[in-house]
């Protein structure tokens, strides 16, 4: 039941979606789109323009290691608007398969990126995430930094799920200020699972999830620019939040690499779709 479900959800998500036309690999059962910067600025325009609701996944190697114990998380994943590759090792093996164009859209690059063309076009930004104060400070953030850009709302949530009444209060919220680009600041997998349960209750058309960029953009010391192309960022993550991530990178970063090795061999195969029940 879930296989087939799964299966009719992500085919209509594929063949109505804009992003359709762009090329996308299997990486370890979790879709990633060959794609660069540019191209992902034009599916968010073209989206836009078309009143396409949908969202959209900044995934690594951390969230497709995670989708590998989560399989509701690999289908949201799998059914989003554009999932963008977060991390060098995905661009590297989306080279190895033949995609030369493709380069690392990550999430503290992607929102300038976005905001730059929203503070030219109009899009309006509604902030989701951060701790106490992190999404306020963040919205002074951009609008120094973008000129006539228009941050039309900002919420910190609870370190929970939302009750009834705060679901209440932030629909409407953003059905006053009705963003476009709905950004969510919270941590893989917590933001891609609030994404496919809130997109279609809220009244925005894109909601893009970007980890840890609320933090990069408000004064926490990001990897110097050397560091990004070589895969390494990981490590510097690692210094500044050992207490946080140093399970996150020691188990899920070699299971990446065998697990990658055995699909690359041909030695294991794997879905974008789940299994079916028993």
């Amino acid at each position: 039941m879930i296989a087939s479900a799964s299966r009719r959800v992500v085919d209509d998500s594929i063949s109505a979606n804009p992003v359709s036309a762009c090329a996308a690999i299997n990486l370890l059962g979790v879709k990633v789109n060959a794609i660069n910067m540019t191209q992902a600025l034009d599916v968010l325009d073209c989206a836009l323009t078309n009143r396409r609701k949908g969202y959209v996944c900044v995934t690594g190697v951390h969230g497709i290691v995670e989708a590998q114990k989560d399989l509701l998380l690999r289908t949201i994943i799998n059914c989003s608007l554009l999932t963008t590759p977060d991390g060098m090792p995905t661009v590297w093996i989306g080279k190895i398969n033949g995609h030369k164009q493709m380069t690392r859209v990550c999430g503290p690059d992607l929102m300038p990126a976005v905001c730059s063309m929203s503070a030219k076009k109009g899009y309006k930004q509604f902030l989701y995430g951060g701790r106490h104060g992190v999404a306020q400070e963040l919205k002074q953030v951009l609008v120094r930094r973008f000129p006539g850009l228009r941050v039309v709302g900002t919420y910190t949530p609870p370190f929970r799920p939302l009750v009834r009444r705060e679901e209440l209060e932030l629909a409407a919220m953003v059905s006053k200020a009705k963003p476009d680009i709905f950004w969510v600041g919270l941590s893989t997998p917590k933001q891609e699972h609030f994404m496919a349960r809130y997109i279609d209750k809220l009244d925005t058309t894109i909601m893009i999830g970007v980890g840890a960029a609320f933090d990069f953009h408000t004064g926490t010391i990001r990897a110097p620019e050397w560091m990004r192309p070589t895969g390494l960022e990981w490590l510097h993550r690692l210094y500044q939040e050992p207490r946080r991530l140093w399970k996150r990178y020691l188990f899920n970063n070699p299971r990446f690499i065998s697990e990658v090795m055995l699909q690359l061999l041909h030695l294991k195969r794997y879905s974008l779709y789940p299994p079916s029940e028993s």
